[in-house]
């Protein structure tokens, strides 16, 4: 069961973003994507969600997204963005229920909010959170709407867009055991990350990206290397071993060599 896109460019305007990305994700795994600033990260995310147009195919679990109708994707499939605005003054658990695709499921959302640690937030309005909270009420969102990991018609998936950049480290890690759990109860789980650490501890497999090109996709002992790293990010990076064994923890040496090398 599978993610398959082949062949992926996105244009915006006259600027090319994307350029022919072959891209593979798994059930029972994670999937993060990597890569600096300005790299297509978020695009890529986007366009394997079909959220915005492109050149190529993303298949779902041997569907063509591009022909699924909206309401099908939905129950396949949940979106966490890098930002949500609201206009409006919803509590917590009204944000939390737009996710359910049957509103006769209240209980579920009650738990999603559990999961991301907010029970007692309910009525709490969600213009009032804090940053981190409100990415954690967004995330609750879109657990509710998927539900298992596995269904009637198959594994679900989630779409997450830096789900730990506005968050603590505890936070973090909560975040991390999520998707972790996700996948090892049989869900597909694809994230776009920007802490390599994180990223190490969580990845089965790592999609590096530079300039709307993939320049490596594998495990991560085998992506996250000094030199396919140094590269990308434009300053020295070793990468280390720490405990447990065989999972790689990346240290910046000598970032003022950025400038020289822009």
């Amino acid at each position: 069961m599978s993610l398959i896109a082949r062949g992926i460019t996105v244009d915006l305007g006259r600027s090319r973003i994307l350029h022919d990305i072959d891209f593979a994700a798994h059930s029972g795994a994670v999937t993060c994507i990597v890569g600096p600033n300005g790299s297509g990260k978020t695009t890529l995310l986007r366009a394997l969600t079909g959220e915005i147009g492109y050149s190529g195919t993303v298949t779902l679990e041997g569907t063509d997204i591009a022909a699924a109708p909206p309401w099908r994707l939905a129950e396949r499939r949940g979106v966490l963005p890098q930002a949500t605005a609201l206009a409006f003054p919803f509590n917590v658990i009204e944000v939390v229920r737009l996710g359910l695709t049957d509103h006769r499921d209240a209980p579920r959302a009650a738990q999603a909010l559990a999961r991301v640690g907010l029970q007692g937030y309910e009525t709490r309005y969600y213009q009032e959170l804090s940053g981190g909270e409100k990415q954690r009420v967004q995330l609750a969102r879109v657990l509710a709407q998927i539900g298992t990991p596995v269904g009637p018609e198959g594994p679900r998936w989630l779409f997450l867009d830096e789900p730990v950049s506005a968050l603590d480290i505890g936070h973090q890690l909560q975040v991390i055991r999520i998707a972790r759990d996700f996948a090892r109860a049989g869900g597909g789980v694809v994230a776009v990350m920007h802490d390599l650490n994180l990223t190490a501890m969580v990845a089965d497999s790592v999609c590096v990206l530079s300039h709307g090109r993939k320049l490596a996709h594998g495990g991560p002992a085998e992506v996250l290397t000094d030199a396919t790293l140094s590269a990308v990010y434009r300053c020295t990076l070793r990468v280390g071993a720490a405990p447990p064994p065989g999972v790689p923890y990346i240290l910046p040496h000598m970032a003022a060599e950025a400038a020289d090398r822009a």
